[in-house]
């Protein structure tokens, strides 16, 4: 899961893991993570999802982190707005309304970048990693939030020796193993996501699990 793979994928359009409506789980069950705050959300490894606009929609400034750059200007060319662009750091950032898209290294992300962020979301990131990479993410995204922060967690689980990721599988066993240990978890959801494409990949089963997660 190098830079390159990514870059690569965005810029030859082969992006078969953007969804092309806003998450259902997050419209379910988004009311019973954030309640009626309003707070800042991060949503990390963001792309040009369509919940982006839905979050900032209901009142909350939106700070997506994304590495590549053509999918950043594709959000705001797709929602018809004219962002400002600025580079502070690290990142260059893209601004429109209540959406910031800071376009570089997720783990290049600082607190300071956060102070009032509360709220994050992760439908893309955490299953766009192999193992060996979710634990630095999980540890990162832990270091750079507020304390208390809640989340949205949604993860696919399948069998991951009859299919390579992205997206690969991450079991309710591994999500409920960091419990305790760097966040509070409770399953909300679980529901069958077994696509035809997938079936055509040798699979027999696809569930989508929606979390609710708070850090310490």
């Amino acid at each position: 899961m190098q830079e390159s793979f990514w870059l690569q994928r965005w810029h030859a359009n082969q992006i078969g893991f953007h969804a092309r409506q806003v998450n259902g789980l997050l419209q379910r069950l988004w009311p019973a993570v954030a309640g009626s705050s309003d707070a800042a959300v991060l949503v990390p490894l963001c792309g040009k999802s369509l919940d982006i606009a839905w979050l900032a929609a209901r009142g909350h400034r939106v700070i997506g982190v994304e590495l590549a750059e053509v999918a950043v200007a594709a959000f705001f060319a797709e929602q018809g707005v004219e962002p400002v662009i600025s580079e502070e750091g690290a990142f260059k950032v893209y601004r429109h309304g209540g959406v910031e898209l800071l376009c570089g290294d997720f783990f290049a992300l600082e607190a300071r970048q956060l102070q009032n962020c509360a709220l994050f979301y992760d439908r893309a990131a955490l299953i766009a990693l192999p193992a060996e990479m979710r634990e630095r993410y999980v540890s990162h995204l832990c270091n750079v939030l507020p304390a208390g922060s809640k989340g949205l967690l949604v993860t696919l689980d399948y069998d991951q020796a009859l299919m390579d990721g992205p997206p690969f599988s991450v079991s309710d066993a591994e999500v409920q193993g960091w419990s305790g240990r760097v966040w509070r978890s409770e399953l909300l959801e679980s529901q069958d996501a077994l696509e035809p494409r997938f079936e055509a990949r040798g699979l027999s089963y696809m569930k989508e699990r929606a979390y609710r997660l708070q850090l310490p």
